[in-house]
């Protein structure tokens, strides 16, 4: 063992790698450039974990992120959020607050969405309330595009997109991020918000 393996344990590609072979996942080592990934698939979608970089000016900020492309025929986005983390956001455009009745969960995030009844629908499932509650920070949302430097999406498909700063390393919260997207993807089908299709693209 090298004596910086000693000092600071595995690194996170050993890491990553790992989870791959744990999850029956495929590793893809994107070199210099792209970076690495782990693409996962659950059912007929790839559910992709990576890492991005953005410069500020005199310093670069790095985010982990899990995507997963879907095809949503109606459009149903939200935006799950625990509070205090992005208390700027300010009111998302189209989107209305929610609050589920939960006094524990909604004391702990910002729930918007465009269909607050759906929202209701997808987040009455026991299990995804508790994959989220036990996220220590998160960002999960519906986009409809990564904008000028993201990939092109098809009609009708979106992705389910999560985000934190910094870069996670700790298997076990990447193995429990990979549940909660197989279960909202699922419970995303269950109420109609998603087709249990293949989009037609790959990250």
């Amino acid at each position: 063992m090298s004596p910086l393996r000693k000092l600071f344990g595995p690194s996170r590609e050993e890491i990553w790698r790992q989870l791959s072979a744990d999850l029956g996942a495929t590793y893809v080592d994107g070199g210099a450039w792209k970076g690495d990934k782990v693409q996962a698939r659950h059912g007929e979608w790839v559910v992709t974990l990576d890492t991005y970089t953005v410069s500020t000016g005199k310093s670069h900020v790095t985010y982990t992120r899990m995507r997963a492309p879907y095809v949503n025929p109606d459009g149903f986005r939200f935006t799950i959020y625990r509070k205090g983390l992005f208390t700027g956001i300010g009111k998302l455009l189209g989107m209305q607050d929610v609050e589920m009745g939960e006094e524990q969960f909604d004391a702990a995030f910002v729930i918007k969405t465009t269909d607050e009844g759906r929202l209701r629908s997808l987040l009455s499932n026991d299990r995804l309330r508790s994959l989220i509650a036990a996220q220590k920070s998160i960002y999960l949302s519906v986009k409809d595009n990564e904008g000028h430097f993201g990939p092109s999406f098809p009609e009708n498909v979106d992705e389910l997109y999560f985000q934190v700063t910094g870069v996670i390393e700790d298997s076990e919260r990447l193995k429990a991020l990979y549940d909660l997207f197989g279960v909202m993807l699922d419970e995303l089908c269950r109420i109609g918000a998603a087709y249990e299709t293949a989009p037609d693209m790959s990250l």
